[in-house]
């Protein structure tokens, strides 16, 4: 296993659960712990181990962050043949174990449709959702899930469509790539086949070192996750999101080649009253003036108390 490249990771809380069917999920806590709650489901592949390159921005604005390791990632078991959906009483679970009645949720790139999850199924527990560069469901009407996409991901869909028998062996060659290129703090970590904008190429550089540290912690027990993830996000998500009726925000760039903003387009006309906030500059990892608008509204006050 590569060994993380030494990065500070600011102070924090660390949890762990054991969940009812036995498995352990991974909890790390930042910001204020009396501020509003916040759920941040990571991408694919990542964990809980992310901050934002100011850690303090989150004690400022009253948000009590938690990330968590999806099943596979990190310190969270596997759960094989997991849906999207799947992650609905794995929170709930949590949330209820740290006393959190009501929270906000955000998830980006392959966390956004598991925050989209959330939001659907618990209406009396998210106060709002937002969900950043998502993807969005596979083989629906009107958006053709491929287009402008970076051959890298073209080729892991693919497979991911043949099952883990073939998508197993290719994340496997991935996962080792990656490792070995963040290593060697090379910004084109993904692989060969990924291209991105020059917009992302320039925040890659930026914020490496916060991204290797995600990305090497949520690798370290090996592919599950992202073997899970993928057929996941291939299959039937197990929830409609037209059933979404709190407050929701999507934000993509129109310079995304991993997750092309057609998929945030499609999403913002089928979800009931969602807003868009769109970079037509930016791509898949944003705009960092951008941040503190999209802290700042996930940290908006609960109306209900």
């Amino acid at each position: 296993m590569t060994e993380l490249a030494a990065v500070e990771v600011p102070e924090h809380q660390e949890h762990r659960f054991t969940l009812r069917d036995g498995r352990q999920f991974a909890v790390a806590e930042w910001g204020d712990p009396a501020g509003i709650p916040c759920f941040m489901i990571h991408g694919t592949p990542g964990g809980r181990i992310s901050w934002w390159k100011d850690p303090e921005i989150y004690a400022r604005l009253g948000i009590r962050r938690l990330t968590i390791d999806r099943p596979g990632y990190g310190e969270s078991a596997r759960q094989p043949g997991r849906r999207v959906v799947d992650i609905v009483p794995d929170i709930v679970e949590v949330a209820d174990a740290l006393g959190l009645d009501r929270f906000v949720v955000t998830g980006g790139s392959g966390g956004g449709p598991h925050a989209l999850a959330l939001a659907a199924l618990l209406p009396d527990r998210v106060i709002r959702c937002m969900a950043s560069v998502s993807v969005a469901p596979y083989d629906v009407e009107g958006l053709d899930f491929l287009a402008g996409m970076t051959e890298g991901n073209v080729v892991e869909f693919e497979a991911a469509l043949q099952g883990e028998q073939a998508f197993r062996p290719l994340v496997t060659g991935l996962r080792q790539e990656t490792l070995t290129r963040l290593e060697a703090g090379r910004t084109d970590w993904m692989g060969d086949d990924y291209h991105v904008s020059d917009a992302d190429m320039a925040m890659m550089l930026k914020h490496l070192d916060r991204v290797r540290a995600q990305i090497v912690h949520g690798l370290a027990p090996g592919v599950d996750g992202w073997v899970d993830d993928g057929i996941a996000f291939t299959r039937p998500w197990g929830f409609d999101i037209a059933d979404i009726h709190v407050p929701t925000v999507l934000t993509y760039g129109r310079t995304d080649a991993l997750v092309p903003p057609a998929h945030g387009d499609w999403l913002v006309a089928h979800i009931p009253g969602a807003e868009a906030w769109v970079d037509e500059d930016s791509g898949h990892m944003g705009d960092d003036a951008q941040v503190e608008r999209e802290l700042g509204w996930l940290a908006q006050r609960d109306p209900l108390r």
